[in-house]
């Protein structure tokens, strides 16, 4: 994968933010916030924000990759991004940081999968946010687009402060305020007018 910088298309979520409908039938999305990273004619690709993992923890990852940190190395939160290839990482990260191999989704938001950035993490370096990602959500042609119509998702507008932020508690909710939704407010009936 080359540098590149997705471009917002008309009619897709690139760089936004899905909020799981109370009804979400689907366990492993239950008051779930996704970052979409891609999101066009082919599918969609997105990260799960407000669930994190105890095991395995970011230094267990290091040992396991056989990296040495430093002793003023940066901890990393280990989330679960999604339910497709669970072994496979992804780091979420601010744009400050840039790999040839990093997928810049936004102007503020980018994506490297390789191990040269949990190696500068490691030694202190890398981006000034980031989230390691076990594992991601993923949609074929169409599919999210007929949940979204279906009221499983709602979408808004992604900014860095909730997208980075470690309060995963309440993520859902403050993910639903920005639209001006209280989510106690939801019903978990779907309807159509």
């Amino acid at each position: 994968m080359t540098k590149m910088s997705a471009k917002l298309e008309e009619g897709y979520l690139t760089g936004q933010l899905l909020i799981a409908m109370p009804q979400m039938s689907d366990p492993r999305f239950t008051h779930a916030v996704i970052y979409v990273c891609a999101h066009n004619a082919d599918g969609a690709m997105g990260l799960v924000l407000n669930k994190g993992v105890e095991k395995p923890s970011f230094p267990d990852l290091l040992k396991q990759l056989k990296i040495e940190p430093a002793e003023n190395a940066d901890s990393i939160h280990v989330m679960f991004g999604g339910p497709v290839e669970t072994g496979r990482g992804f780091v979420l990260h601010s744009a400050d940081y840039l790999q040839d191999a990093t997928l810049l989704v936004d102007h503020q938001v980018g994506l490297t999968a390789t191990l040269d950035i949990l190696k500068d993490i490691a030694v202190g370096g890398g981006p000034r946010h980031k989230l390691l990602m076990l594992g991601y959500a993923g949609w074929g042609p169409g599919q999210l687009d007929a949940e979204i119509q279906a009221n499983g998702w709602l979408n808004a507008p992604a900014d860095e402060a909730l997208i980075f932020d470690h309060d995963l508690d309440t993520k859902w909710e403050r993910a639903l305020a920005k639209l001006g939704v209280d989510g106690a407010m939801l019903s978990g009936d779907a309807g159509h007018a």
